[in-house]
């Protein structure tokens, strides 16, 4: 126990430590989890972000090919090069002269096709599937026989896009009901 006769830079000194474990306590309790938690919003917005640029882009390329992709590569090249991209980029809607641009702006700003490889938390990439099925039509004779079977293969009727770091996904590869439908908006 400090007595009356202790110099008073002993006194300094024991108020300098516990305002230095004070401000270390404010950092430690309040400060540094509000940071956590800002970073996790912005990796949670940006990801869905991104997540809905890719499904805005599997839409353009449907309209396109009339299936679906499930590769990356090749749906990112297609954004960054194809004229019917552009345009539906930079079209307006004639009656309120306001953008259709079907791609959500980045916290980074505008669009940038090439940014949707890889998610902003870990930079993993992300998951990209598409359906496929294949039906057998038999034809048979009126006797029994089998005159042909035919077999169809259709590849791309459905997507499924995932986010590796836990934010959502969009679409479904099983459920004809969730196509087109992100997981934060259900």
């Amino acid at each position: 126990m400090i007595s009356k006769s202790d110099p008073w830079y002993v006194h300094a000194a024991l108020y300098a430590v516990i305002v230095i474990l004070v401000i270390i306590l404010v950092k430690v309790a309040i400060i540094d989890p509000n940071h956590v938690v800002e970073r996790e919003n912005y990796y949670k917005t940006e990801s869905r972000a991104r997540m809905k640029n890719l499904k805005e882009g599997e839409m353009l390329w449907f309209k396109k090919h009339k299936q679906y992709t499930g590769n990356l590569d090749s749906l990112i090249a297609f954004l960054n090069s194809d004229s019917s991209v552009d345009s539906a980029i930079n079209s307006r809607d004639t009656l309120i002269n306001k953008s259709t641009n079907p791609f959500a702006k980045l916290a980074t700003g505008n669009f940038v096709p090439d940014s949707l490889y890889r998610t902003p938390k870990s930079h993993s990439l992300y998951t990209l599937q598409v359906d496929t099925s294949m039906s057998v039509d038999t034809v048979v004779s009126r006797r029994g026989r089998i005159l042909k079977i035919d077999t169809t293969k259709h590849i791309g009727s459905k997507y499924y896009i995932e986010d590796p770091d836990g934010y959502g996904t969009v679409g479904s590869i099983t459920n004809e009901a969730l196509k087109n439908t992100a997981s934060w908006e259900q």
